[in-house]
């Protein structure tokens, strides 16, 4: 087995310290944008992600109805609730995915994220290499004695 070379382990090792603190950036940024627009623009959501939860010939529809939550202090508060139900021509519900088109889109932008952050780490761990280079060249250097 040959043993890897210095270079391609170091450049390994920069491209997985590169990735993890882009993702550690990316990835809640793809999770809250996710939480939010899974309810803000909840319509267009179900649009994206119906095709896959509803069955063949239904479409996906959201929802709202009126709940209750409980705040920090135990007291209930109104709210509104979503959910994703699949029609078919005549109106007629076919499936309840419930909240499922939530989870799934926040999920797609997570792995959306991810994959951001796995592409950008390789454009930039070659920098990122050359910069970690530079600098432990500078500490390396034996003092010059005069």
């Amino acid at each position: 087995m040959k043993q890897i070379s210095t270079g391609a382990a170091s450049g390994c090792l920069v491209w997985l310290l590169t990735f993890g603190v882009l993702s550690m950036c990316l990835c809640p940024v793809g999770l809250i944008a996710g939480s939010l627009t899974s309810v803000l623009s909840a319509d267009t959501v179900v649009r994206l992600v119906g095709p896959s939860l509803c069955p063949p010939g239904s479409t996906g529809k959201v929802e709202t109805y009126d709940t209750t939550t409980t705040d920090d202090n135990g007291n209930s508060q109104p709210a509104t609730g979503y959910t994703m139900v699949c029609q078919d021509a005549s109106g007629a519900v076919v499936a309840n995915p419930g909240p499922m088109y939530a989870f799934v889109w926040i999920a797609l932008l997570g792995v959306i994220a991810l994959v951001l952050a796995a592409l950008m780490a390789i454009a930039l761990a070659a920098p990122a290499g050359a910069l970690v280079a530079r600098w432990s060249g500078r500490r390396a250097r034996p003092a010059k004695m005069l």
